[in-house]
Formats: structure tokens, sequence, C-alpha cells
């Protein structure tokens, strides 16, 4: 219609007879009114799928949505829309598939693009999450919904040197922000950074105690191997608020270090019904399940810890060690053979590789990574001897 309209414009102009330049000054007004027009989602039908998608009906939305980019593809706000509406019911790689089209032709968007980092994030993707959470950083670094739940990602990964130094500027700037100080307390104490960690524990206790100050404290003592404080102060810390994100996972690694296996296995469900991608509480409970040899039902959790970080050596280590309790040697070799070249020190993977060498017949290789293991063992006992 938009053609046929600029056509006949410009055959009235023929017939009254005017001048060439101004024939193509016309021409040129309808090729660009006919493109902006264009570009525009069709108005009754789009605003009929906002609608639908504002009542919940999210289904018959995404099919509108989908009816109006095939007429007009390069629509960024339908795009989106079309992104939301997808996530919402929980189609995530659909709707980032949407968010990442939408990108193509609006980079610069950073609404679109935390929108991709929630369906990465909703997905349990988190290394992708992070990606895209640190360019809306980097384009608003004042955007605190991005600096929360690229927080959150980094503490799921393990990242914890890349949380401090993101959240330690941002804390300097925002000193009443008790949930940024607790997020910097929580990865300075997991980096193994007690001391500073102690010092962000004692500027949130000047502001008053709190279930929330109490797992810091108890997470404290529990890094610092004070384990039977650890335990007092955690479980005060749930009996207080049970459903605090982490403290069921802290309070089970404090029950396991007081050999408690029993109320530490109850700790992790519990963590894992509230938050079933807490990679401690999946590792953890496998690992107990495992030591137990009940293989089939740890197996479940060593590989979800695994596929939430895939580089960690404790994750892979217990994958290795499970393969070889169910007699899975010749799998279970070469996990352990990269475990031992990428960490030397590693003393639970040589001696569990020792064990795979004589199970193989391979006892002169037994045998080496035995001794290896008695000179790390008689090197740690010496670590721990009081200096004269």
């Amino acid at each position: 219609m938009l053609v046929l309209y600029q056509d006949v414009r410009i055959r009235l102009a023929c017939l009254c007879g005017l001048p060439d330049g101004i024939l193509e000054a016309m021409r040129a007004i309808g090729v660009w009114l006919a493109v902006l027009l264009a570009a525009q989602p069709p108005a009754e039908l789009y605003k009929q799928a906002v609608e639908l998608h504002q009542q919940g009906r999210l289904s018959e939305a995404v099919e509108l949505y989908r009816k109006v980019l095939e007429a007009h593809p390069e629509s960024v706000v339908t795009r989106s829309n079309l992104g939301a509406a997808l996530s919402a019911l929980g189609r995530y790689e659909e709707a980032a598939a949407e968010y990442l089209a939408a990108l193509a032709r609006d980079p610069a968007n950073t609404s679109v693009r935390l929108n991709l980092a929630l369906a990465r994030y909703k997905s349990d993707d988190f290394a992708a999450a992070a990606a895209e959470l640190a360019e809306v950083r980097r384009a608003d670094p004042e955007n605190r919904q991005a600096l929360l739940l690229l927080a959150d990602c980094y503490l799921r990964l393990g990242e914890n040197l890349k949380l401090i130094a993101m959240l330690e500027p941002y804390a300097r700037f925002h000193p009443g922000d008790d949930t940024v100080a607790y997020l910097l307390g929580m990865a300075l104490l997991r980096d193994g950074q007690i001391e500073r960690g102690q010092a962000v524990i004692d500027r949130l206790l000047r502001r008053g105690d709190s279930p929330e100050v109490q797992m810091l404290i108890g997470a404290s003592q529990l890094f610092a191997a004070d384990y039977g404080a650890a335990l007092k102060t955690l479980e005060a810390a749930a009996a207080a608020r049970p459903d605090l994100p982490g403290v069921q996972t802290l309070l089970g690694m404090a029950r396991m270090e007081n050999d408690d296996n029993a109320g530490a296995k109850a700790a992790f469900r519990r963590a894992l019904e509230q938050d079933p991608n807490d990679y401690e509480a999946n590792l953890r409970l496998g690992a107990l399940l495992r030591m137990e040899n009940e293989l089939d039902s740890a197996l479940p959790y060593i590989e979800k810890a695994l596929r939430l970080r895939p580089s960690a050596l404790s994750a892979r280590y217990q994958k290795a060690a499970l393969l070889a309790a169910a007699g899975k040697n010749e799998e279970a070799l070469p996990l352990l053979e990269a475990l031992v070249a990428e960490s030397p020190s590693f003393v639970e993977a040589h001696l569990q590789l020792a064990q795979v060498y004589f199970r193989l017949g391979r006892r002169e290789d037994g045998q080496r990574h035995r001794a290896i293991v008695l000179e790390l063992q008689e090197k740690e006992r010496q670590a721990s001897r009081p200096r004269q």
C-alpha cells in the first residue's frame, strides 16, 4: 500500500506538470516515509500482543509477537517483548535467541542485554550470564541490579577475586549498602582473607546484629577452622532465619567438620530445596553419599556440581572418585591424571590415582604415586608444626 500510494502521488505530480527536481524530492520523501512507517510494528496487532502479555496470556502473546515480526523483523521492541514472554514461559533458550537478534540491531541497548543475562541466569548458565552482566556494568556502572546479579554469578562460579575487585570500589562509594557489604564479606572469607572479611563484619555489626551478620561470623569461624564455634553460630543463624540464602550450606559444612554427617546431609538437602544450583551443597552431599557407597544417589549431585563449575578441581575429583568406586577404573584414570598434572599437591587425587593404577596392574606407577602421597603428607606435617 505504501508503494502504491507513492506511485499515485508521483503520477498526479506528473499530470500537474511539476519540474523533475520536485518530482525527485517527492519520490525521496515517499521512500523515506515508507521506510519509517515500515519500521514500526503494526499498531493494532502489537497492541493486542502487549495486552495479552500484561494479562499473563503468554502463549497467545508469543504468537502475536511472532506475527508482527514476520512483517517487521527489524523491530527491536517487539523482539525484546517476545523474549520476555518466552522467558516467563521458561523457554529461556528461545528468549535468548530473540534478545540476541534484538542486540544485533541495537548493540548499545542495556535493557535488552540485561534481559539476555537474566535468561542465561535462569537457564543456569552463570558464566554466560556473567559475561553479559559485565557488559551492562561497563555501559552503566551504577546499575545496582546488574551489580548484584553479577555478584551472585561470581559467587556461584567461585570467582571470589573477581567479586572482590568489583565490590570493593562500589562499597567505598556506597558505605550504607549492607547487601553489597555482606557479599563482599562472604567473598573475602571464601578467598581465605579472614582478617579483611572480619573488618567488613565488624562494620556491619556496628549497624546492628542480624541473622545475615551471624551467618558471616559463622562463615569466618568455619574458614578459620574454629569448627565448634562455627557450628554454634550457624545453628543460631539458621534457627533465626532458616531460609537465609547460604546458611543451610554453611551449617552442613560445619556439621561435617564436627563429624555429624547425617545432620550435614539434612542441611545440604534443605539448601538444595531452596536453591537447586547451590554448588557446595550439591558437591558435598554427593561426596558424603559417595563415601557411604551410595553411588547411584551420589551421581546426580556430583554431575550437577560439575555442570555448575566444569573446571573446578573438587567436582572433577569427586566424579573420578565415584567412577573408581564403581569399578570404572579406565574412565577414572584420565580424569585423575589430569588432576595431578594440574594440581601436583592434590594429595587425595594422587592417592586415588595410585589405587587405580594398582587395580589396572600398573604397579610401578601405583608405587610412584603412593610415594608422592607420603612426601606430600610429610610436608603438611612439617608445615603444621609450631615454630620455635
